[in-house]
């Protein structure tokens, strides 16, 4: 496939830009079950390498699959394929408008944040009851 260059598209060329190649790759990977909800999107590097891509072209990409919430990003994990309900089954034509934002796409970004905030508070109670064991003199010294 060809693909511009330098972020720049000939006039009425239709030739995809890189990032929109990679994250229509990607798509489509998602699309056919190849990657499924929740697993690891491959790395920057790995994408670099594959499409011989500058990072920014990279990052690029991943940014258009977040904000069309078909993937969602974990801080110091990475990011993955989000949960949502699947393009329906009959949506054969993977450059259709039905194949660009799986259904729910707003919901497992809602979801995921849900998730995250569920964690974070969990986290500072478990902070919270460390402090107190250590303020009243028991508990979790030399952990």
């Amino acid at each position: 496939m060809v693909v511009g260059r330098r972020g720049r598209r000939p006039a009425g060329s239709g030739v995809p830009l890189t990032f929109e190649v990679i994250a229509g790759t990607l798509r489509e990977r998602i699309h056919s079950g190849g990657l499924r909800p929740g697993d690891a999107l491959p790395t920057q590097a790995v994408l670099m390498r594959e499409f011989g891509a500058a990072s920014l072209t990279v990052q690029k990409a991943m940014a258009l699959l977040k904000q069309e919430g078909w993937a969602v990003s974990r801080p110091g994990k990475g990011a993955f394929v989000a949960d949502h309900d699947h393009v329906a089954d009959d949506a054969d034509d993977l450059d259709g408008p039905e194949a660009t934002a799986p259904v729910g796409g707003t919901t497992a970004r809602v979801e995921a944040l849900e998730r995250a905030l569920a964690e974070a508070a969990q986290q500072i109670a478990d902070l919270r009851g460390r402090v107190e064991a250590l303020e009243s003199g028991g508990g979790e010294r030399g952990r």
